[in-house]
């Protein structure tokens, strides 16, 4: 018989880059008494995202985190032709970074869907879940992670 559960999950971040969600996810899931199912998690916020990725070679986390600044740049954006002057961003309440954070999360993604078998996440040998921080400063980040299975 199906059931389903739902939880909420509270972490700080260090400021832009990544934190594993891997082994705080595995617990919920494993608290849930949850055997096999579907894990969806969101993220409740416009200034970070989640992403699946590699979790053996830290030097995949940095190149993705410098793709991103380099698409995104703080500064504002230019024509896609590379000509033009540079427009700065508008929306800058929060600072500098606000902006970009916003697209950059646009451009990622806020919720995963995930199968679980034995009360674990069913992930590559080399993956890892991930909340991405956009922002520069430390923020206490709020996901909702909701269980469907038996």
């Amino acid at each position: 018989m199906l059931r389903q559960s739902l939880h909420s999950l509270s972490l700080q971040t260090s400021g832009e880059g990544f934190t594993d969600l891997t082994g705080a996810l595995n617990r919920e899931i494993s608290a849930s008494g949850l055997k096999n199912g579907l894990a969806t998690v969101a993220s409740l916020h416009t200034s970070c995202s989640l992403t699946i990725n590699e979790n053996a070679d830290p030097r995949v986390l940095e190149d993705l985190a410098t793709f991103l600044r380099a698409l995104v740049p703080a500064e504002g954006v230019r024509p896609l032709s590379g000509r033009g002057e540079l427009r700065p961003w508008r929306h800058d309440d929060e600072g500098p970074d606000d902006m970009p954070a916003h697209i950059r999360t646009a451009l990622t993604t806020t919720s995963l869907s995930l199968c679980f078998q034995g009360g674990a996440l069913l992930l590559g040998t080399w993956q890892a879940v991930y909340l991405w921080e956009h922002r520069a400063r430390p923020h206490l980040r709020q996901l909702s992670l909701q269980l469907i299975g038996e």
